[in-house]
């Protein structure tokens, strides 16, 4: 038999070769192309980018367009929401087609959010750029549905969640950037800016706002020059399927998406990793979105120097995935994160409780600890599934990114309603407790609850 992907006769047995890795049946590689997976990890920075930017628009915005705290914070409900209403759609078109499609759609997608941008500012409604936002997250959950679990799957298996925890290093890079981008071409040196506008008349600040929002274009303009780029780079660069082969004389019919959905829902590991997803991205962006107002509350400085902050933070996040995957080498991944979750639910309590600029390094200080949440809680679910529901399980982990669009919106409306930006990241700190209630359920349960298909398949 031919493979319609890559013209290449298909064996009775159970591998398939091309250039210079092998397939395996259940979709993992023997080894894994370097030059592939690299690339393959430059999609995360791009990601980040996008994602560390609404961090600047938030606060962009609530002065532009004097917004509250909850309603700054739906800048990550339109963004994380995209997500949620995606991913399913994203791994069906995984499933009809291959991870590289996926990607170039997704790549397509976020260059036309990106553009949506210029629209926005000339409209100069926090609607339309709310609308940029969540057309840029369609593309993105794409890219993250497929990335993610073709990650963990470009390679041998037993490397699955350390070759994704190296993917994801790369996410902070862009993150990182992001924040440059945004400190300087969107913040503007001098006071801050509910300083300006305190001193200007009501036409003066008219003026001066519809400046700043011209200022949000400028990062856009950058970005869509290197997503061009790198959909180029896809276009013409050969992947692998990853996907699971079998004989053609026996064939099993794909599950159907309520088969699959029917089935997750009585995996209770994977339910208990969904929750623990949803709390954990809903806590990171959480304390990310508030980092750079906290930074103004408490001290006298303007927008611009308040980012650097996040500059700081992502470097942290950064660090604390390398030392996380060293520690990982040695102790199980529970034992590493369970670790994690207790000092960082202390260090919050500390950005909570200490009214003065020490907290704002506590709120960077607590993203070391950040680092392997993602990765592990993903790969370690998608673990506890068997092979032939990869595709829409990983989907259904990408949803829970809906948590960014939840968990900021509730610290902000908190801080509305105490009167205290610091005090709301407690919902943060409570968050971080329970992901260490998660992983240490897991360190008790190991692998009792997961389901005996898989259980057989991985011991065989």
């Amino acid at each position: 038999m031919t493979s319609p992907l890559y013209g290449f006769n298909l064996s009775e047995d159970i591998t398939v070769r091309k250039i210079n890795w092998i397939q395996q049946s259940n979709g993992y590689l023997d080894k894994t192309p370097i030059f592939q997976f690299i690339l393959l990890s430059c999609l995360f920075p791009l990601w980040g980018a996008a994602a560390a930017l609404n961090e600047i628009l938030i606060t962009q915005f609530k002065s532009v367009f004097e917004l509250t705290n909850f309603a700054s914070a739906l800048v990550q409900s339109a963004f994380y929401g995209g997500y949620f209403l995606i991913a399913i759609p994203a791994s069906l078109v995984i499933r009809k087609t291959t991870y590289k499609t996926a990607i170039l759609i997704g790549l397509g997608l976020y260059i036309a959010g990106c553009m949506l941008f210029f629209p926005a500012s000339s409209n100069a409604t926090y609607t339309m750029f709310l609308f940029a936002l969540f057309a840029i997250a369609t593309g993105l959950s794409f890219l993250e549905t497929a990335a993610n679990t073709y990650s963990s799957m470009i390679g041998h298996e037993k490397h699955a969640n350390l070759r994704l925890n190296i993917s994801q290093t790369f996410y902070p890079i862009g993150a990182i950037s992001g924040i440059l981008l945004g400190k300087y071409l969107i913040f503007q040196e001098g006071a801050s800016m509910e300083t300006i506008l305190a001193g200007m008349t009501a036409d003066q600040a008219h003026i001066f706002r519809l400046e700043a929002l011209q200022n949000t274009l400028e990062p856009y303009r950058y970005m869509i020059m290197v997503l061009l780029l790198v959909f180029g780079l896809f276009a013409i660069t050969r992947f692998p399927a990853c996907k699971i082969q079998s004989d053609s004389k026996v064939a099993e019919k794909a599950p159907s998406l309520i088969d699959t959905l029917r089935y997750l829902s009585g995996n209770s590991r994977f339910k208990r990793g969904i929750i623990a997803q949803f709390l954990y991205v809903g806590m990171q962006v959480a304390v990310w979105s508030f980092t750079i107002r906290l930074a103004l509350d408490l001290s006298d400085i303007n927008e611009r120097t308040a980012s650097n902050f996040m500059i700081y933070s992502f470097i942290c996040f950064f660090v604390g995935k390398f030392v996380a995957n060293f520690l990982m080498t040695r102790f199980s991944a529970a034992k590493v994160l369970i670790a994690y979750s207790v000092i960082g639910s202390l260090v919050l309590a500390y950005v909570c409780l200490v009214p003065n600029i020490t907290a704002v390094y506590a709120a960077v200080a607590v993203s070391i600890l950040f680092g392997p949440c993602w990765a592990t809680i993903y790969a370690e679910t998608l673990a506890t599934v068997e092979n032939k529901y990869t595709e829409v399980s990983g989907a259904v982990l990408v949803m829970s990114i809906v948590g960014a669009a939840v968990i900021p919106a509730i610290q902000g409306l908190v801080a509305d309603m105490i009167g205290s930006l610091q005090l709301s990241f407690f919902v943060s700190m409570l968050c971080f407790v329970y992901v260490g209630y998660y992983f240490l359920r897991e360190l008790k349960t190991g692998k009792q609850d997961t389901p005996v298909a898989f259980t057989q398949q991985a011991t065989a």
